[in-house]
């Protein structure tokens, strides 16, 4: 009896853990979505940046360009060695400059590439993330009913359950279930706790062996049985009462 409760208990808690878990997994998206939408930004600025970087090397770039055309056709005019040679010192100097400029053109044009290429990954990241959202926001009512319907289910099949169980036996078992992680009601198999997996002493595995009474691990306080009594022995229905009476008593000397 106790080992079909602590079934139903393990199968409600699953299910609470699954109903809790189902609205942070949309918040968890959500918050991955707002963090990949504020990088985007900063790229976005990046971007702005370094596009009104780029204008302004172009008109620089063509302006000096207007200007060494100029200064090539007024060459051909001047009057004497000194003015010429001036001229070609300028013409020169805007010359190296435009190329400065074009090499900077150049950088920015990889950086606006680089940029780009991780503006579009974001982006993409970001779609696949809504997607997400909204998939999950479309099951999430039903998801969370149906959660619902199947603990309703439990806790009708737990109240029977546990009603088929002596009181004593019963607060023992939510005694140790709100003080322990895991499992209760442990198996014993060739003389070893199945919740601490300490031996038990010879003495309780041979009374555990009886099964006349509700025994625990001297180590771990866990409620123990014989893994043999769980898959063949079954009580008569005539004996009923006599072993639930021998049980609760056993139980009662032992909260003593």
């Amino acid at each position: 009896m106790l080992v079909e409760l602590q079934e139903i208990d393990s199968r409600i808690n699953k299910l609470r853990t699954e109903m809790e878990k189902a609205p942070l997994e949309v918040d968890e998206l959500k918050s991955q979505c707002r963090h990949v939408s504020k990088e985007k930004n900063v790229v976005t600025e990046k971007l702005g940046c370094l596009q009104d970087q780029d204008g302004r090397l172009s008109i620089e770039i063509e302006d000096d360009g207007v200007r060494i055309k100029k200064s090539k056709s007024k060459l051909m005019q001047v009057g004497n060695t000194r003015e010429y040679h001036a001229m070609m010192r300028e013409m020169d100097s805007l010359d190296k400059l435009n190329k400065m400029r074009g090499e900077e053109k150049q950088a920015l044009a990889e950086e606006l590439a680089r940029q780009q290429g991780e503006y579009a990954r974001l982006k993409e990241r970001e779609d696949d993330l809504t997607t997400k959202i909204e998939e999950k926001l479309s099951t999430l009512d039903a998801r969370i009913k149906d959660i619902k319907e199947k603990l309703d289910q439990l806790l009708v099949q737990r109240n029977k359950a546990q009603q088929a169980i002596p009181a004593p036996i019963l607060g023992r078992y939510e005694f140790i279930r709100s003080r322990l992680a895991g499992l209760v009601v442990v198996p014993v198999e060739q003389g070893i706790c199945g919740g601490c997996h300490i031996s038990i002493p010879p003495q309780s595995f041979i009374e555990l062996q009886k099964g006349t009474q509700i025994l625990s691990c001297p180590n771990c306080q866990r409620i123990i049985y014989w893994l043999d009594h769980l898959a063949s022995a079954k009580p008569e229905p005539a004996a009923d009462r006599q072993v639930e009476a021998e049980t609760v008593d056993s139980c009662v000397r032992l909260e003593q």
